[in-house]
């Protein structure tokens, strides 16, 4: 079979994925619900299970490896200082390494390795004319495969906006650092960094009196989630007021980042966040972060969609952290640190604070109940970067980890060390394989990846 064919999607598993949604209606609003155990003659099927979610969530720039890569494998690893903050969910996670992109090995330090994250393959060296990110990505083939279950076939999150024209130093288009997924090697799907904006796509149909701008989707169908209530066991009725509370938080801290800042004294920005400020993007790069899980997390609760991707920076990112302790400078200019000390902890203390949003994401992800496990239990979570260390732009010993899969039966808890050359790719063989798609490769995969 064809690396990139897939096994069609069978009517009754279109049938299931419609009939399990439910919405809370208003005035032209609609508001997905999450799962719910007790009202599944609503769902049109008695034996309604939830479904696989599937997210990548990529950072740039690599990391020190002295600090991420445990010297034990197996389930008694000890954690390195950048992956102590996984410690709460540990046994909620797979630390991969040893996967390799051989691939990446040619071209320049960055372009030729992100583009490819998600395919694996050869990038295209050009200007801008002929872009290839050498196939299409892996959440590009699941969206396929899921086709018509879900309102919106894929989300894909950033936090910068897409960056063009020509980096003159090695001949390739900046296009290439702004995109991980891809629908084909020479389309890449467009991202959203306008919190705002993934929220009304989400949830938000444009409502009778304005758009959701003008008014919060849960005042339109309050009304609805009371008779709904009415209807469901206390355990679920509980679930929904979580779940509601959730929402209306996420909609007041976009209406705070929609306003204009009333302090005389205003945080210096550098020119990436400055770029990324349209109403809606919140100034604070934590926050803007933040807001972003939680997104991606409500989304998935819903089930209105089962793939996303988000790049916390784009490539080449020179985001300043100087809101963590003891680091100055820009994200980019400290992964080169020449094996200078001073950099390498500014460096290392950026990849910790990247697990430690990892970590909020899916502690909230495990704490909500969905069928017998939780939501994390039916999600397979991969969260890494293009390169290893940042000084080398080497694409192989890859920085991965790989939260939830319980469904699937994944066995979590375990530092994972590939020997020899093994692809990235055959741990994405493994996801779409365990989503149902049956193909004999993906991108240079040679095998699936035992997890």
């Amino acid at each position: 079979m064809n690396r990139n064919a897939f096994s069609a999607t069978t009517s009754s598993k279109r049938t299931q994925g419609v009939n399990r949604r439910l919405f809370l209606r208003g005035t032209g609003a609609a508001l997905g619900l999450p799962f719910l155990a007790s009202s599944k003659w609503l769902r049109g099927s008695e034996t309604a299970t939830p479904p696989l979610r599937n997210a990548f969530i990529y950072f740039p720039n690599g990391v020190w490896e002295k600090a991420w890569v445990p010297e034990k494998t197996g389930s008694d690893y000890q954690l390195t200082p950048s992956l102590e903050p996984i410690e709460a969910i540990r046994n909620k996670v797979l630390v991969l390494t040893g996967l390799d992109k051989k691939h990446s090995h040619g071209g320049d330090g960055h372009y030729a390795k992100t583009a490819n994250f998600l395919t694996g393959m050869p990038v295209a060296k050009t200007t801008g004319k002929n872009i290839s990110s050498g196939g299409v990505s892996v959440d590009q083939l699941i969206a396929q495969h899921n086709s018509g279950l879900t309102p919106i076939p894929s989300l894909e999150l950033g936090t910068e906006p897409v960056i063009s024209g020509i980096d003159s130093n090695v001949g390739y288009t900046r296009l290439y650092g702004s995109h991980i997924s891809w629908q084909s090697p020479s389309r890449p799907v467009a991202k959203e960094i306008n919190p705002r904006v993934v929220y009304e796509r989400l949830f938000g149909q444009k409502q009778a009196k304005g758009a959701l701008a003008d008014s919060n989707l849960l005042d339109y169908v309050l009304e609805d989630a009371r008779r709904v209530r009415k209807t469901l066991g206390r355990d679920d009725q509980f679930k929904m007021d979580e779940y509601l509370d959730s929402v209306r938080s996420v909609e007041r801290r976009i209406e705070y980042a929609m306003r204009e800042d009333p302090r005389q004294w205003q945080p210096t920005l550098d020119a990436a966040q400055i770029a990324a400020r349209r109403p809606g993007a919140p100034a604070e790069f934590r926050e803007h972060i933040d807001v972003m899980l939680d997104l991606m997390v409500l989304a998935f609760q819903t089930d209105s969609t089962r793939v996303c991707s988000m790049m916390f920076s784009n490539d080449v990112s020179g985001r300043n952290f100087s809101f963590l302790d003891g680091v100055k400078g820009g994200h980019h200019e400290l992964s080169h640190h020449e094996n200078n000390e001073k950099k390498i902890d500014q460096y290392q203390r950026i990849n910790r604070w990247h697990v430690e949003q990892f970590t909020k994401m899916i502690q909230k992800m495990d704490a909500i109940q969905e069928g017998e496990g939780t939501l994390l239990d039916h999600s397979m979570i991969m969260f890494g970067s293009s390169f290893s260390d940042g000084n080398r732009h080497d694409p192989d010993n890859l920085p991965i980890l790989l939260a939830g899969g319980g469904s699937t039966g994944i066995q979590s808890g375990r530092h994972l060390a590939a020997e020899g050359q093994v692809p990235l790719c055959n741990l994405y063989l493994s996801m779409l394989r365990r989503n149902g798609i049956e193909l004999e490769s993906f991108g240079d995969s040679n095998a699936e990846l035992s997890i």
